[in-house]
């Protein structure tokens, strides 16, 4: 049995991962979830400490945090505070030292990244960022509808202010794991600043940003060949 923590990205709601928890809990395993701080000044030690207190003083082992998206900020911090045995990074964003989560899309191209996938798959590189289109491509039209019910939170903006605090990444295993379909973070593009930043490979997933809403099973299946 593992216990897996899993930290939604941008959005900051558990709900992000509702359809891979039955997948986990069905193969008998244990998950957190958790919805991150939503009010304007929480920043990344608000989002740890959030997190830590969703997982607990002692929590089942192994332990496994996944991260989505944005919370490739995230997720590393918590590593730093408590014993985990693998970080599992899902379309996620892989920071630098020092760097903020604001300046992290000029450092490294993403704007260009998504341009360039945009015209090789016939949107045209100058297709604006639409939240549907390249987010909710392929997610069941029922599961997007849901989705968009209520209103669709964004992130603080304190968190793309703060300089990540880390001087390197723990010491801690790291598995990657990249939709092919990823429309806003290209397949190629995280090859790329993976390799550089981590000096790991992707494992690439069918799906695309939100691949634990569109293929929660496949996912489930990966995070499980991790461990």
């Amino acid at each position: 049995m593992t216990n897996f923590v899993l930290i939604p990205g941008a959005d900051g709601r558990a709900w992000y991962w509702h359809r891979v928890v039955p997948e986990l809990r069905a193969r008998g395993h244990e998950v957190v979830t958790l919805d991150l701080p939503s009010e304007d000044s929480a920043d990344l030690d608000a989002f740890t400490d959030a997190v830590l207190a969703a997982i607990g003083d002692a929590p089942a082992r192994p332990l496994v945090v996944v991260a989505q998206s944005l919370g490739g900020f995230t997720a590393p911090l918590v590593c730093a505070r408590l014993p985990v045995d693998r970080l599992v990074l899902v379309n996620a964003m892989v920071p630098a030292p020092g760097e903020t989560a604001g300046e992290w899309w000029g450092n490294t191209g993403q704007a260009q990244a998504r341009a360039a996938y945009a015209e090789a798959t016939g949107r045209g590189a100058d297709a604006e960022f639409d939240l549907r289109t390249d987010f909710f491509h392929d997610v069941p039209p029922e599961v997007t509808e849901e989705a968009f019910a209520g209103e669709v939170p964004g992130p603080p903006s304190a968190l793309f202010a703060q300089p990540w605090p880390l001087e390197k990444w723990p010491d801690v295993p790291v598995t990657f794991l990249q939709g092919r379909e990823d429309r806003f973070l290209p397949l190629e593009f995280q090859r790329r600043v993976v390799g550089e930043r981590l000096g790991i490979d992707v494992q690439d997933l069918p799906g695309g940003h939100l691949v634990a809403l569109s293929r929660p099973r496949e996912l489930a299946e990966a995070l499980l060949r991790t461990v």
